[in-house]
């Protein structure tokens, strides 16, 4: 077989991947396991985990791992929820090794480097372990990956599992850093394979065709690249589209518009960040998202030496209801008399181009003062790039003049702008201290229309920090 992968004859990966099948083959003849063939399972899941923490050999305990993964795949969700508190619990940290390590640590005076190791050892729960051994199951990353999603979707009526998360979520963040993923352009020639998966999980503008796809990767003035983990192949983690224009847009329709004249890459001398989908549930709070704008801007300025703005077209997720939340406060810092009046009549079918200045001046407010008990921007996406380094450079009203833009945000848009030489120093403001960094004509907007004894924060505006330009 060597001789034949050193000829060619067969592909390295074809070689591991039956060794690996292999091995597995001669754990479950060890252990007496049939192999499911049907993925079938109806052995206690809460076993098989101690019997994969118990054992030392190779075969064996990949036999067992995937064994568990597919009993756990194949189970309703009462089994599921079973398995996911026995991790919480039976397979936490054992208190009686902590006990034993505290003790041995307290006998060494001032303690030495081995005992707290010890000690270190000890308090880290069993299930950490557990999920490391199942991540040797072929396959087995990206069940861990469907097994984080079912817990995500359990968690709110269990928040006892909150534990197992954390343990998730922190392994996670070493499978998937930055040093294993790997980005590649994806065009009109990638394979049909990964294009679908592009317009299933499509989540800011939804393609609606593959003729809408084609519109969106073909044109020269197009681009779209993806964040791969070699453990989940042809599965794209995060993905950004790219639009290449001569100005800063201040809408979508134009942007997604078939029958608009495509122009030269070279003609460009902006590059805009239309669409950013997270494509696995089970990912969820593993931030890789920065890794990608920061790589896609560094490839697009290194290709194209034309490019000298990076700015995004975002949407305003929270923003309609945060105001509907406001609306319902008479003590609100955020709504004036005005404010009321124009969004009152909105509700009974007025006019929204007369509601212009009134949801202009109150998303200034909404993304400069309105803040989460953390002290951050209580709108997601604003989270996400002013904690990379941007700013908050234009309010676009009705930007997005579609039925789910006007519901989640009266059809705002924002840009923001990623400026090479004052990412690092708008990072470190928004992480150190939350500052919003803004443009002048943002702040403008907000100064317009509250006088300084308004910008005393409502109920749901908790933050007086200083805005930044």
């Amino acid at each position: 077989m060597l001789n034949d992968i050193r000829s060619g004859r067969i592909a390295a990966p074809e070689f591991l991947q039956g060794l690996i099948d292999t091995l597995t083959q001669r754990g479950r003849a060890v252990l007496g396991m049939k192999a499911e063939r049907d993925g079938s399972e109806d052995r206690d899941l809460e076993l098989l985990g101690e019997a994969l923490l118990s054992r030392r050999g190779e075969a064996s305990g990949v036999a067992i791992a995937q064994s568990l993964l597919a009993a756990f795949e194949a189970a309703a969700e009462p089994q599921r929820l079973k398995f996911l508190s026995s991790l919480a619990d039976r397979f936490g940290p054992d208190r009686r090794a902590i006990e034993l390590a505290i003790a041995a640590y307290q006998r060494k005076e001032g303690g030495d480097g081995s005992k707290l190791e010890a000690l270190h050892a000890a308090a880290e729960p069993r299930r950490q372990e557990l999920i490391r051994r199942l991540n040797l199951a072929p396959g087995g990353t990206a069940s861990l990956v469907r097994m984080r999603e079912v817990l995500l979707s359990l968690l709110r009526a269990h928040p006892e599992l909150q534990a197992v998360d954390d343990d998730f979520v922190h392994l996670f963040s070493s499978w998937f850093n930055r040093g294993f993923l790997v980005l590649r352009p994806i065009d009109w020639t990638t394979s049909a394979n990964i294009l679908e998966k592009i317009i299933r999980y499509e989540a800011v503008h939804a393609i609606q065709d593959w003729d809408d796809l084609r519109n969106r990767l073909e044109p020269p003035d197009r681009r779209c690249y993806a964040f791969f983990h070699p453990q989940l192949v042809d599965e794209p983690l995060i993905f950004v589209e790219v639009a290449l224009t001569k100005e800063i847009p201040g809408a979508i329709g134009p942007l997604l518009d078939k029958s608009r004249q495509a122009i030269a890459a070279r003609e460009a001398t902006t590059a805009v960040f239309y669409s950013i989908s997270n494509t696995q549930k089970g990912l969820a709070g593993v931030s890789f998202g920065n890794f990608l704008i920061k790589q896609v801007v560094q490839d697009l300025a290194r290709e194209l030496p034309n490019l000298k703005t990076f700015v995004t077209l975002s949407p305003a997720p929270g923003f309609a209801g945060w105001a509907r939340r406001e609306l319902k406060s008479e003590a609100s810092a955020a709504i004036d008399e005005d404010t009321r009046r124009a969004l009152a009549a909105l509700d009974e079918g007025g006019d929204i181009a007369q509601a212009k200045e009134a949801i202009t001046s109150l998303a200034a407010y909404y993304f400069l003062k309105a803040k989460l008990p953390s002290g951050k921007p209580v709108d997601p996406v604003a989270r996400f790039h002013l904690g990379n380094g941007a700013r908050l450079e234009r309010l676009n009203f009705l930007g997005d003049s579609s039925a789910k833009g006007m519901k989640q945000s009266y059809g705002l848009m924002v840009n923001y702008l990623y400026a090479l030489e004052h990412i690092e120093a708008n990072h470190e403001a928004f992480a150190e201290a939350g500052t919003v960094v803004a443009s002048d004509k943002v702040k403008k907007a907000l100064r317009a229309k509250l006088s300084s004894r308004d910008l005393v924060p409502g109920p749901h505006s908790n933050s007086q920090r200083k805005i930044s330009s």
